[in-house]
């Protein structure tokens, strides 16, 4: 089992990276204003000073985020995920059953919104920008079902836009649940998780394969990733 440090659940740890699994409803990086200032990355650095940020998550989902330990690890990381090397897997349970098994979702997306910010799809020529997310039904449920994603793309709100355009918002969404895009049954959280991350190490080349199987704070879920 992951171990707890600084209310931090620590998956893994080397000399030069972290990976750390944020809860849900925690930033992760401070923002604006003191009662924002509590944060994923504010709480590793209690005891990693040295630690930043690579990637990010919205607040309200859950899951791995990786933190670099040094400068160099910093920008090989942050490379890959810009380069789309890192292969990054999550697990949704969305309203509805799919009619299908499995597919892929490639509609542009951009900011419709400010306050709160929102995203919505938006063609190419309307200043979209290109997002791809593959998907894969793995269970249902009565009036849900739990969902495989893997974004090939890394846009704000990405898999939240893009399953509430399928028809299939996820469950406890306080933004794309409402009635333009469905209403989702009510959930105790965001029912989206960062649960894997493929990777090569920064460091040593080899391969790095994270997975989560932390699936507290009601999110359903179960030992799926193979």
């Amino acid at each position: 089992m992951p171990r707890s440090d600084h209310g931090c659940c620590v998956l893994y740890a080397d000399p030069w990276l972290l990976a750390l699994l944020k809860p849900s409803g925690l930033l992760s990086q401070p923002g604006l204003g003191p009662e924002l200032a509590d944060s994923l990355i504010s709480r590793a650095q209690e005891r990693w000073p040295e630690a930043r940020l690579v990637h990010r998550l919205d607040r309200d989902t859950s899951g791995l985020i990786l933190l670099a330990r040094d400068a160099t690890t910093h920008r090989v990381l942050s490379a890959a995920f810009a380069e789309r090397r890192v292969r990054k897997t999550y697990l949704a349970v969305v309203q509805g059953l799919p009619a299908d098994r499995g597919g892929v979702i490639n509609q542009p997306l951009a900011r419709i919104a400010t306050r709160p910010p929102r995203y919505g799809v938006v063609p190419l020529e309307q200043g979209g920008k290109p997002a791809l997310t593959r998907w894969r039904v793995l269970r249902r449920f009565e009036g849900a079902s739990l969902l495989l994603l893997q974004p090939r793309t890394g846009r704000s709100h990405q898999l939240r836009v893009h399953l509430a355009d399928l028809g299939h918002p996820v469950l406890g969404d306080p933004i794309y649940g409402d009635p333009l895009y469905g209403e989702p049954a009510a959930a105790p959280r965001l029912q989206l998780h960062a649960a894997g991350l493929q990777l090569l190490h920064p460091a040593t080349g080899k391969p790095l394969h994270l997975r989560s199987r932390c699936f507290g704070d009601g999110l359903v879920g179960v030992d799926l990733l193979n």
